[in-house]
């Protein structure tokens, strides 16, 4: 038997709008571990990236001006929050223009693997400190979590879910925020991110062999992380 101590990363993949980012940061405070959302990362690039005309087609200037930002992330009062260049943007990296462009952003090698190199160093500046949560480990989210980033990652949960319903859980997301946008073009949005995300050459989309799939069409969100906990519990016990 896998004992807990020994499970540090746990990997939550999946398609924009699946539950991810709730589900894994309910998941880590149930196990106090810390939360990483990896997308976070890659939307405050964008958001800097937008902010300073920087054309989405120049592979090159979006590598440096990822390669050039300081990134932190933080978890105050079970709040996630993400500071780029020392300016707390955790407000700003949901807007729709950042969600119509992330996608084209982060498919570039060039910054991609600048944030990998950040994701794998916060990872092992956490991972069995003091700091990393009072279980040391992490709940790390995104899109190759468990196929680039963490591969040997303990646990990896694939999340999946209907356009249908993903469109519906964003609209109701942004009506929220007091932002107004038509289901016809949100569903347009997330199909062609989910394109952009599973054809991109570095890093696609994919479900990792090891991964256990857990469809969250039909789940409340608190429905998927006793899901997801279950699977956990699952493969501690059988492996």
């Amino acid at each position: 038997m896998l004992k807990r101590e020994k499970v540090r990363i746990i990997a939550i993949d999946g398609p924009a709008s699946s539950g991810k980012s709730t589900t894994a940061r309910l998941v880590a405070g149930r196990l106090g571990y810390l939360y990483l959302d990896t997308g976070a990362m890659y939307r405050a690039i964008t958001l800097k990236a937008l902010r300073a005309g920087v054309d989405l087609n120049d592979e090159k200037a979006l590598e440096k001006l990822a390669r050039d930002s300081t990134l932190r992330l933080s978890f105050e009062n079970e709040v996630p929050r993400v500071f780029l260049n020392g300016e707390d943007v955790t407000s700003h990296i949901r807007s729709p223009e950042v969600s119509d462009s992330v996608s084209k952003v982060s498919a570039y090698a060039g910054v991609r693997g600048a944030m990998v190199a950040l994701q794998r160093e916060f990872a092992s500046d956490i991972v069995g400190s003091a700091s990393g949560g009072k279980e040391g480990g992490i709940v790390a989210e995104g899109r190759d979590i468990g196929t680039v980033v963490f591969p040997g990652a303990e646990v990896k949960i694939f999340l999946t879910c209907d356009l249908k319903e993903r469109t519906k859980r964003r609209y109701l997301e942004l009506a929220s925020q007091g932002i107004s946008r038509s289901p016809d073009e949100i569903r347009e949005n997330l199909s062609k991110r989910d394109e952009i995300d599973s054809n991109r050459e570095n890093s696609p989309l994919l479900e990792a062999e090891e991964a256990v799939v857990v469809d969250t069409t039909n789940l409340t969100i608190q429905e998927q992380v006793e899901e997801v906990l279950r699977c956990l519990n699952s493969d501690l016990e059988g492996t």
